[in-house]
């Protein structure tokens, strides 16, 4: 097998080698199945398994209880900007949303073909680089929800703990940081996560929303849209993104093998601590872009003095087997996203690149 390089990509992103071992030696015939993942009917009793055991798994992972259902469902976060608002915003037709980044922005322009958005708080100003503060924020009682957005890829900033929001529901893109650490489930009115940045390959939306919430979805709703109809069919209106499904349920125990969700925070931490403290101990030769206290643990993202330094530290950590370092196109820069299934090692020695570099480069 060809050696595998570092992935720092922000998605589709990097997967626990286990995983994809276990995928690669089942990928012809699941034990007791004789066929591929691929082939098997979402209606056998075999895929039923699969399908049941990554629900309880990501149930017992996050501590979800029987008040939320658990949907496993397609078009990404991106079509969750829709669905949430044609979903929740009746009967008020009004929602407050934080603006953080240019996902937020998506889900924003999506909301208002449904209803009235009220900007709660952003800092567009600041292009991004910080979060706005508790304080700022300007919440409405009335609304039929606050939307948020946990992590943000681009600019590389992240909430540390949920905005307060009184007895309005909160919703959260969790998109780029879903199961990176133990979040307590009953501050949430609605989650939902893209599982191509920290849970699995691209294909599949995880959905986590409260049941007594269902009640605002409307028969008029086209049904495929309609968050009702895909908990009373358990995700099997039409047929699901299987194999993503399957990868996800390995995740799930991977993770469950792996000492849980507080385990995995720990490690994320410490990754994050090697990359940050070096970076801010480089004389200024490498600088982060987010403020200190908003900082990502996910996606880090730094600049350097020029731009035709970046280029050259993208093209030499690609040869070095770096892959992926490449800020987003509409900020530049660099970003090494180290979501829980990079390993340590990977940071540790792209911090000696980042030094040896810089030695070549002063």
């Amino acid at each position: 097998m060809e050696k595998r390089i570092y992935n720092f990509s922000a998605g589709p992103a990097v997967l626990p080698e286990e995983v994809l071992l276990e995928a690669q030696k089942n990928f012809m015939s699941v034990p007791g199945e004789g066929i591929s993942v691929m082939e098997m009917s979402h209606r056998s009793k075999g895929y039923e398994k699969i399908i049941k055991e990554a629900e309880a798994d990501v149930r017992q992972l996050l501590d979800i209880n029987d008040n939320y259902a658990v949907l496993f469902l397609q078009g990404g976060a991106t079509l969750q900007f829709s669905m949430v608002p044609l979903n929740l915003m009746p009967p008020a037709n009004k929602a407050d949303y934080i603006v953080t980044g240019v996902w937020a922005k998506k889900a924003v322009k999506e909301a208002k073909r449904v209803g009235a958005v009220n900007i709660i708080g952003t800092t567009e100003a600041d292009n991004f680089c910080k979060l706005p503060k508790q304080s700022e924020l300007k919440l409405d009682p009335e609304a039929s929800y606050v939307h948020f957005t946990s992590n943000n890829t681009i600019y590389g900033t992240q909430y540390k703990t949920e905005p307060v929001v009184g007895n309005v529901p909160l919703v959260c893109d969790a998109s780029s940081d879903i199961l990176h650490k133990k979040i307590d489930i009953n501050k949430y009115g609605l989650i939902y996560a893209g599982a191509q940045k920290n849970m699995g390959p691209s294909g599949c939306v995880l959905v986590i929303i409260r049941k007594d919430l269902l009640e605002r979805s409307s028969d008029a709703l086209h049904t495929y849209l309609n968050y009702k109809i895909h908990v009373e069919n358990e995700s099997m209106y039409n047929t699901p993104a299987t194999y993503s499904i399957y990868i996800m349920g390995l995740v799930f125990k991977w993770l469950l093998r792996n000492g849980g969700l507080d385990k995995m925070y720990e490690i994320n931490q410490r990754k994050a601590a090697l990359l940050y403290d070096y970076m801010d101990n480089s004389d200024g030769y490498y600088r982060g872009t987010a403020a200190k206290e908003d900082r990502s643990i996910m996606n880090v993202t730094f600049r350097m003095q020029t731009e035709e330094l970046e280029k050259k530290f993208i093209a030499e950590s690609a040869a070095k087997g770096f892959s992926g370092l490449k800020g987003h196109r509409s900020v530049g820069g660099m970003r090494a996203s180290i979501y829980n299934a990079f390993p340590e090692k990977g940071v540790a020695d792209l911090v000696e690149f980042m030094k040896e570099f810089k030695k070549n480069n002063a």
